[in-house]
């Protein structure tokens, strides 16, 4: 049995004289694209381990999206432009690994608070201590999942511009049970491909489905328990 868990947030703020890149602990699951993508700003060896001011805030902000979890984000203050949705809705599915999320996203919390998001990784092992999000415990419990698609299981969308992001994709955590997913989306394997296009879903998030990554009511089975 999986013991429900409240997200978490812990966010420093590192100011520089045109950007302030802000990042949330909790969040972050090491994929290290910031530290080998700009290590004079980002050094974790370094105290503060951010430099604002080591880049010109357009290379920062453009490391800074590159960070599939949303634990990194900027804020430009110099009037430069702020970072955008991506114009598809994506979810990825992780070889062993989470949910990653991308587009225009609202994610429901337990408390009820809706988070406008455009990057996010969502646990889908059924472990994480920080639900809905993803805190690198699949590597902890030795998580396996190729990161393939399965059968199919989305609902069709009402037109062929399923993966247009000009609508959000609502996100939200059923007790007990898997992610509900809303809204014009693309699902992608990890290993790449055309994907499959669709409009609404349930994907696994107990780590227990034979049929990841969507749900096929194991999370009964096994007594899992989340907000």
């Amino acid at each position: 049995m999986i013991a429900a868990a409240m997200p978490k947030t812990r966010i420093h703020e590192y100011r520089g004289g045109r950007i302030v890149v802000s990042y949330d602990v909790a969040r972050c699951i090491h994929a290290k694209k910031c530290v080998h993508g700009l290590p004079a700003v980002f050094d974790p060896e370094r105290r503060p381990w951010v430099n604002a001011d080591g880049a010109e805030p357009e290379r920062i902000a453009e490391v800074v999206v590159r960070c599939p979890t949303g634990a990194l984000r900027f804020e430009r203050t110099d009037g430069g432009a702020q970072e955008a949705a991506p114009e598809v809705n994506t979810v990825t599915v992780a070889e062993n690994g989470p949910l990653y999320l991308s587009g225009d996203l609202e994610i429901r919390m337990p408390d009820g608070e809706v988070r406008r998001e455009n990057r996010a990784a969502l646990c889908r092992c059924g472990a994480s201590a920080n639900k809905p999000y993803c805190d690198n415990a699949h590597a902890e419990i030795g998580f396996r999942d190729a990161g393939g698609l399965g059968q199919v299981k989305l609902a069709p969308a009402a037109s062929e511009d399923a993966g247009d992001g000009a609508a959000p994709l609502a996100v939200k955590p059923s007790p007990n049970g898997p992610l509900a997913i809303a809204g014009p989306l693309e699902l992608r394997a990890a290993a790449g491909g055309a994907g499959a296009r669709g409009s609404r879903g349930a994907l696994c998030r107990c780590g227990a489905s034979a049929n990841k990554p969507f749900c096929d009511g194991s999370h009964a089975a096994i007594g899992f328990e989340a907000d």
